[in-house]
């Protein structure tokens, strides 16, 4: 320990990080050196050790959560954070982070503010519905809800809904923890109205519909609609609670219709993610009747999954964007995904240029029709075709390249299909093609040959 805090290599850190902090990471260093040679492995040099505290300080000061640049084509990808934000909407977050704000207080009275108003006066607007409000996210909004309005009831849904999201959240788990009760009916592939009608009981509080994320059952199949739904919900004097799930503000952009289509078939309540097909940050959205919205506004729960400002802010820009008919140039998430085969095609051959000329003979460069996808559980069956850069490295091959760019700053992420490492313009933003050739030839050097 004497001698690795005396080395002159780490006066740098020492000044700038401080000696504690230089003492901790050498502490585990020497302690995983003692693991090796315990197991029988050789005896470090003091420069190794040396250059194993260096990179265990850069590791602890380096951003947990930090710019990747997304080359996979994957324009919704959960892992690399879904929706990057349009620039006005992360310049408002970002405001109201540095900045006080008129987050709960009325500027015009001097009293107290609605920190929602803004926001759900949009949605009404863009929406058609008659009330809105806005939660952390999509399941945060299906939890509140289903607290809010059938807790201690039955919530009937059909058994080919009951569906899994990412990191193993399952739909019956959550309505478990909201207090309402799982009624579920019809078959995996066929559910029909009169399943729904013979379930409702004194004890029914709603029917839900949920969005069937990431996967379509096909063939032999059979859902009554969502006006059937409605109507039969109506009928019997109950609410239709629809988890749309990624929740499209503009009609034809998927096979699961818009929110303002669903509102007008006579769905009640709505709930979808801000960050998704919206284009926006991380959210859940409630959108329907003014007094469905009433009693999940006014449910205890509300206030543990509400908004923070810095979220409430980017959020009202974002619909701002869409009130102001700007959503499909301003917002990345609808740029990306409108992008057309032509257009791809010309990204592509450009970007084999640029990268083939940084590269020279030491990989081979070629352009190839591909896919893309919109990721997130959002339109799973929509084709996207594109255009990728496949690179195939002279030596050392796809992965070791692919790994070495994941080490660079900033990382680049792609994918590897058939032997090569694709790089899709698809999700690649403006800024990050200027750096790519220069990454990847950084990326080269440190790949293992």
């Amino acid at each position: 320990m004497h001698v690795l805090l005396a080395h002159p290599a780490l006066d740098p850190w020492l000044q700038g990080r401080g000696r504690a902090a230089v003492r901790r990471a050498a502490a585990e260093v020497l302690a995983a050196a003692r693991a090796d040679l315990a197991a029988g492995g050789p005896p470090p040099s003091v420069g190794a050790l040396v250059a194993a505290v260096a990179t265990a300080l850069g590791r602890a000061g380096r951003l947990q959560v930090r710019r990747v640049i997304n080359a996979t084509g994957i324009v919704l990808h959960t892992g690399l954070g879904r929706a990057p934000l349009a620039p006005e909407a992360a310049q408002a977050a970002s405001s109201a982070a540095m900045t006080y704000s008129n987050l709960e207080f009325d500027l015009e009275t001097g009293g107290r503010g609605d920190r929602q108003g803004a926001v759900s006066g949009a949605l009404r607007a863009l929406t058609g519905c008659e009330a809105a409000l806005a939660v952390n996210n999509n399941a945060a909004a299906v939890l509140l809800a289903l607290a809010a309005l059938a807790a201690g009831r039955e919530a009937i849904v059909s058994r080919s809904e009951l569906v899994e999201i990412g990191g193993g959240f399952r739909i019956p788990e959550v309505m478990t923890q909201s207090g309402a009760r799982l009624r579920e009916v019809g078959t995996t592939n066929r559910t029909y109205a009169r399943d729904y009608t013979a379930a409702v009981g004194a004890d029914t509080a709603l029917l839900l519909k949920v969005h069937q994320s990431n996967f379509r059952i096909v063939g032999f199949t059979a859902a009554p609609s969502l006006a059937e739904l409605a109507a039969l919900a109506e009928g019997h004097g109950l609410p239709l609670l629809y988890d749309m799930g990624s929740g499209a503000l503009l009609p034809g952009l998927g096979g699961d219709g818009d929110v303002r289509s669903a509102l007008a078939a006579g769905v009640h309540l709505i709930t979808f993610s801000g960050d998704k097909l919206l284009g926006g940050p991380q959210a859940g959205i409630l959108c329907g009747r003014a007094d469905l919205i009433e009693r999940c506004a006014h449910h205890p729960l509300a206030r543990a999954v509400r908004l923070d400002k810095m979220t409430l802010a980017a959020l009202q820009v974002t619909l701002d964007l869409y009130r102001s008919g700007r959503a499909t140039t301003a917002l990345p998430v609808l740029r990306m995904l409108g992008r057309t085969g032509a257009d791809l095609r010309r990204a592509a051959r450009a970007l084999a240029r640029r990268c083939g000329r940084a590269l020279g003979a030491r990989c081979g460069v070629t352009v190839e029709a591909g896919e893309s996808a919109a990721g997130a559980g959002a339109l799973p069956e929509l084709p996207l075709p594109t255009h990728v850069v496949a690179l195939r490295p002279a030596a050392g091959g796809a992965q070791a390249l692919a790994d070495a760019l994941r080490a660079g700053t900033p990382p680049v992420v792609g994918r590897i299909t058939a032997g090569a490492l694709l790089l899709d313009p698809r999700t690649l933003l403006p800024e990050d093609i200027a750096e790519l050739p220069g990454l990847l030839t950084a990326a080269m050097d440190r790949a293992p040959s």
